[in-house]
């Protein structure tokens, strides 16, 4: 692990006009079931198991409130949006600052994830001090990949990753950031 990426990420509250990033709590699993275990949710990211079991949810924020998941996670709450108080998830690992992020298909096309992803991302290499900010994203996964090349994320190569639920590795690309201008930013 390169010094570079030893950066202390806090799960500080995030504010847009439209959402707020803030801890997961236990109001939130319900949702968070019942979107995680989406095929369309879990088969497009790396960790999230299909079927999803029971109790998962309620273990996950468990673990991310106690600070024993291996990234800092924010829940996406659309309600200054007057939307739902959780539209998805988005999480930075702390030893590589890898961004992961999903949206519930009720709110996709809606630009929360692109939202989301600038603000966490302006988190990052402002206060937090991160020289870059990187996301892998499954090949198959136009929706994602747009989200971040609207945050201003290039496309540095290619590579494999596993998926839990698809229990497969998966072709992916890698993109990386190092600065977040407001132009970058398109919804």
């Amino acid at each position: 692990m390169s010094t570079d990426t030893l950066i202390t990420i806090e799960n500080t509250e995030l504010r847009s006009e439209r959402l707020l990033l803030r801890a997961p709590r236990m109001s939130d699993t319900g949702p968070l079931g019942l979107y995680a275990g989406d095929w369309r949710v879990a088969g497009m990211t790396t960790s999230i198991p299909h079927p999803y079991p029971p109790g998962a949810a309620e273990a996950y924020v468990t673990a991310t409130a106690a600070g024993r998941a291996p990234e800092t996670v924010w829940a996406i709450d659309a309600t200054p949006d007057g939307g739902s108080e959780l539209a998805g998830v988005i999480g930075v690992k702390r030893e590589t600052v890898e961004l992961g992020f999903w949206v519930g298909p009720p709110f996709w096309g809606t630009g929360y994830g692109t939202e989301a992803a600038s603000l966490v991302c302006r988190h990052l290499l402002g206060p937090c001090k991160a020289k870059k900010v990187t996301a892998n994203v499954f090949f198959d996964n136009p929706a994602s990949q747009r989200v971040l090349r609207r945050t201003g994320f290039r496309q540095v190569g290619e590579t494999w990753i596993y998926s839990v639920a698809r229990q497969i590795e998966v072709p992916a690309i890698s993109f990386e950031l190092t600065q977040v201008a407001s132009a970058d930013i398109v919804p």
